[in-house]
């Protein structure tokens, strides 16, 4: 048992998931070898609770990071372990947003009900590509609270919302080149959630690993014993990895798990 409680939380996309969408058998292998060891394996993933359609306890033993770390879910239970979602400090950005961009589309994921103001096709697609039902609003007060997470289709006018909310310091937002922009509960992101969920589990911060490949992974990836890097990842990811990795079209947490046998035995 040399991995009794080691935590290892991977992004899903781009790292767990080869270019095809796939968990290969050798990497599906190196995982069960981990957990008979004793090890925790987990998924720390944008996807929110009603867009994870993925828990497999064949690769995964441990509860799910969701919402970019802002909810921790058993699936095995079926019970919330933590939800630091964003209550009523959350709705004057969200009217800033719409004062400066009316038409805008906002979606909002409370755990029991996601709901979207100004429906476009972006977050349409946004919902029915994840199997999210989906309620329209007429104004961000309709949404029930809490919102795990915010996300606005900001297309054409990223630059601008992330103008807007860098006003808003009760808040915190995913800065992105993209279309996209997330807004988290202040003090959210994926490192915050990882060393909540190690603490949990009883896992001691220099045992506990995170493997991911974009920018979005940054904060676990430096929050914990160690990040795991493919070679293939973004350059924000590798700029700040521990250990680089071969690509996640070629094993990428398998090697993990290779490199972790070397630390461990």
């Amino acid at each position: 048992m040399i991995f009794k409680n080691v935590l290892v939380a991977s992004d899903f996309d781009g790292t767990l998931k080869n270019d095809n969408g796939e968990i290969t058998t050798d990497v599906k292998s190196a995982i069960a070898n981990f957990m008979d060891k004793g090890g925790y394996f987990t998924v720390c993933t944008g996807r929110i609770f009603q867009g994870f359609h993925l828990y497999n306890s064949e690769y995964i033993n441990a509860p799910v990071l969701l919402g970019n770390g802002a909810m921790a879910y058993d699936y095995e239970k079926q019970e919330v372990i933590f939800n630091d979602a964003i209550g009523n400090e959350g709705l004057e950005c969200i009217k800033d947003v719409l004062q400066h961009y009316p038409d805008i589309s906002i979606e909002f994921y409370n755990f029991e009900k996601v709901c979207a103001i100004n429906l476009n096709k972006h977050s349409e697609q946004h919902f029915t590509s994840q199997g999210i039902k989906f309620h329209i609003v007429e104004k961000p007060e309709d949404a029930p609270l809490p919102w795990t997470k915010v996300m606005i289709a900001a297309h054409g006018c990223s630059k601008g919302v992330q103008e807007v909310l860098e006003k808003h310091t009760e808040i915190n937002f995913l800065r992105t080149t993209g279309d996209y922009v997330e807004i988290l509960k202040k003090g959210v992101d994926k490192g915050s959630g990882l060393l909540k969920l190690a603490k949990f589990l009883n896992c001691d911060i220099q045992d506990t690993y995170a493997a991911g490949d974009g920018y979005n992974d940054v904060e676990m990836l430096v929050a914990t014993g160690g990040g795991f890097v493919p070679e293939n990842g973004s350059k924000e990811a590798l700029n700040v990895a521990r250990y680089i990795t071969r690509s996640n079209n070629n094993g990428c947490i398998a090697n993990v798990i290779e490199i972790l046998e070397d630390i461990y035995d």
